[in-house]
């Protein structure tokens, strides 16, 4: 019997963030050179990454698919995992993890000192209490929404669970491109996401086969004016 073909098609693109306009002529006005605001430290907008890029809602009618095993946040620390970075402390990784509901996230401690993994997010609030290294927590993200969880140890350590309605999302690359694929066909709202600036969102159509391009430019635009 002859398989049929797949319909479905693949959204890609590129995100990239960008500051106010006439930000850089306080930057070059000389005052950060002063002892109060040296350690200042100003955004680099072009090198702003972990973008998120999903579609929002549900999409079509089958029954939404969690993985089989639990995706993890390793806690490890800063040295141990860039070795440019020469730093004392914690930090979860990745920083920025996309999940569709129901995903079991598993928290292992690496570190050689305690942790506390905690949230007080409406959409899931734990406390996965103090544990030390070797051991590991988890918890199932069952409510969909934006999670901030926390160490209540350690100031460095932060990150953000993406809990989504549908498997169809990207994390960016380090060039900040992103590829959906496997999409069905159909009309969607495209919504590009960062922690720390407004998201974008941009209604598409997803075609039978092939691709549809979505870039992203992501500033401190559309908010009221006071």
């Amino acid at each position: 019997m002859m398989a049929l073909p797949v319909v479905a098609g693949t959204i890609s693109g590129k995100v990239r963030a960008e500051g106010k306009a006439g930000a850089d002529q306080d930057a070059n006005c000389g005052k950060y050179d002063s002892r109060a605001l040296k350690f200042a430290e100003k955004v680099n907008y072009d090198e702003m990454r972990d973008f998120v890029v999903y579609i929002e809602g549900p999409v079509g009618t089958n029954k939404l698919v969690v993985p089989d095993k639990p995706v993890q946040v390793i806690t490890k620390k800063k040295d141990s995992i860039n070795k440019e970075v020469k730093q004392k402390g914690a930090m979860f990784s990745p920083h920025i993890l996309p999940i569709v509901v129901g995903t079991t996230v598993e928290w292992p401690n690496n570190d050689e000192i305690y942790h506390n993994v905690f949230s007080y997010s409406e959409a899931k609030p734990f406390d996965l209490g103090l544990y030390k290294s070797g051991e590991s927590k988890s918890i199932i993200f069952d409510v969909k929404g934006r999670v901030d969880v926390f160490c209540s140890i350690h100031s460095t350590m932060g990150c953000v669970v993406m809990v989504l309605e549908n498997p169809y999302y990207a994390t960016t690359n380090d060039k900040n491109l992103y590829s959906i694929s496997n999409v069905p066909p159909g009309t969607y709202k495209l919504k590009a996401w960062h922690e720390r600036l407004p998201s974008q969102i941009k209604e598409i159509t997803v075609p039978e086969n092939g691709e549809v391009k979505v870039d992203f430019t992501l500033g401190i635009t559309n908010l009221p004016k006071y």
